[in-house]
């Protein structure tokens, strides 16, 4: 229980970050929506920014998980460690950058944006800082720095958003431009004050402690490409697939309605900087598989408790986007099940990490890559943005059950089934009751919310009575009787 209790005070620390930050940038998504004239203006946005996601992982190819394995390792040195992979990813993005300074023509056509390079190489070197910085962000996380992981991480949303606002409120700047030009900015300042305090100290660069981290890592970029590219792939395809009238708009449309959901993703993503680090230090425990067992609960319990809330409230959130989105919200409550999917395997992918068989990732998510394609490709002509929506939900719930089924026979882990299979026949009847009265009952959006409040109230009750006594909580646990 004592390191369930770490776990969660590690997620609000280095979740601060991300979840504030995910929160501030909502404000972005309005202020596209509203400031730029088009919806196919968000529609490059969202294209520009699933290639930069991409490339990302290209360009860290997995040596921030590799980092973690190593440093945590009695028998390396953890400077030399850090230095060796400081110094090689600081290379590759020097290298990489200067490619797209020579090749950026040929590269904006080929992305469809031949009369737009700017837009290209700003994201672009954007995202070569963005791999560079990823090991001293790392680096921090492995020193439990957490007020300074916050602090840089909220640096660049505040600058983001602070840009964002001089360009296109303050000076009127309504273009595509200056959404990229700000980027960029808050991203160059984020680093500059990163620096000082991540520059290595101590240890030397190593070629064979390099090789013996790109012999773990690599795999993980197999991995982390094809992964990525089952989150990616269709925003990066929908201009390419779409058959009907302006692909650019529908996919700002799709975009939008994303960021909608973009809540689970704060969830999920404030757990990895937490869990990561736990597991690879926690892995000489033998007691840890049970540890493990409680965290995809809990996981599992509060994702579910994120995705009623959202759904149950859409008639609020919907005003994050502009009107002329809104004949895209059907899409998110899709997209929250692709996101508790995405959280599930990712807890589940600590199996084959812990026994450096990493190929196994690397297969469960070309598997799923072959399934978004193949998916997209025949859909998206034929339905649009609802296929591509789709084909991430059917991608990511077939890698779970791989990734749960073979995982369990090469490093079983005794995870409450019966309990999650309560709290997901819950959840799914709480959802059933609630489109039902949607449907043939209620029609107002006010009694909606209310019925939507006392069924999210019945979750919170058995949640309370089961697993989260309120008895267990801080200063306030106290007026609880146990």
């Amino acid at each position: 229980m004592s390191e369930m209790k770490s776990l969660a005070k590690d997620t609000a620390i280095y979740g601060l970050s991300s979840i504030i930050g995910k929160f501030l940038n909502y404000l972005l998504v309005p202020l596209y929506t509203y400031a730029l004239a088009r919806t196919s203006d968000y529609g490059i946005v969202t294209n520009i920014y699933a290639w930069t996601a991409l490339l990302l992982v290209i360009l860290t190819y997995g040596m921030e998980t590799g980092f973690f394995r190593f440093v945590n390792r009695e028998d390396y040195d953890a400077n030399s460690v850090y230095k060796t992979a400081f110094l090689t990813l600081l290379c590759s993005s020097a290298v990489f950058t200067m490619l797209v300074v020579i090749f950026h023509q040929p590269i904006t056509n080929v992305l469809g944006y031949p009369d737009h390079s700017e837009f290209v190489e700003m994201m672009f070197a954007t995202v070569a800082i963005d791999a560079f910085a990823c090991i001293p962000f790392a680096y921090l996380r492995y020193q439990k720095r957490p007020i300074a992981f916050a602090a840089l991480k909220l640096l660049f949303v505040i600058l983001n958003i602070g840009f964002n606002l001089l360009f296109l409120v303050v000076l009127g700047k309504n273009d595509v431009f200056y959404v990229f030009l700000s980027n960029i900015l808050a991203t160059t300042i984020q680093t500059l004050c990163l620096l000082p305090m991540t520059l290595p100290k101590g240890g030397q660069f190593s070629a064979p402690v390099l090789k013996e981290m790109l012999r773990y890592s690599l795999p993980l970029l197999v991995l982390g490409v094809a992964g990525i590219m089952n989150q990616t792939l269709d925003r990066i395809l929908f201009p390419y697939l779409y058959t009907g009238e302006d692909a650019q708009a529908q996919l700002g449309i799709y975009g939008a309605c994303f960021k909608v959901a973009m809540v689970m993703m704060m969830f999920t993503q404030a757990f990895r900087y937490a869990y990561e680090p736990f597991v690879f230090s926690k892995h000489k425990d033998r007691q840890s598989v049970e540890a493990y067992a409680d965290a995809m609960k809990y996981y599992i319990i509060f994702s579910y408790l994120i995705l009623l809330g959202v759904i149950f409230y859409l008639d609020i959130f919907r005003y994050i986007v502009s009107s002329a989105y809104w004949e895209g919200l059907k899409i998110v409550p899709v997209v929250l099940w692709t996101y508790v999917f995405q959280g599930i395997y990712f807890n589940l992918s600590f199996w084959y990490k812990l026994t450096d068989e990493t190929k196994w990732g690397a297969y469960f998510s070309l598997i799923g890559l072959v399934i978004t394609l193949v998916l997209q490709i025949v859909g998206v002509p034929r339905i649009g943005y609802w296929a591509s929506c789709g084909s991430s939900l059917v991608c990511y719930f077939v890698i779970m059950l791989l990734s749960y089924f073979i995982g369990q026979k090469k490093a079983p882990i005794p995870y409450d089934l019966k309990r999650i299979g309560g709290y997901t026949a819950l959840t799914i009847g709480l959802l059933g009751v609630y489109y039902a009265l949607r449907l043939y009952y209620v029609h107002n959006m006010w009694v909606l919310m209310g019925v939507g409040t006392l069924l999210l109230v019945i979750y919170l009750v058995v949640l309370t009575r089961k697993d989260f006594p309120l008895s267990g909580l801080p200063v306030v646990g106290k007026y609880f009787k146990k």
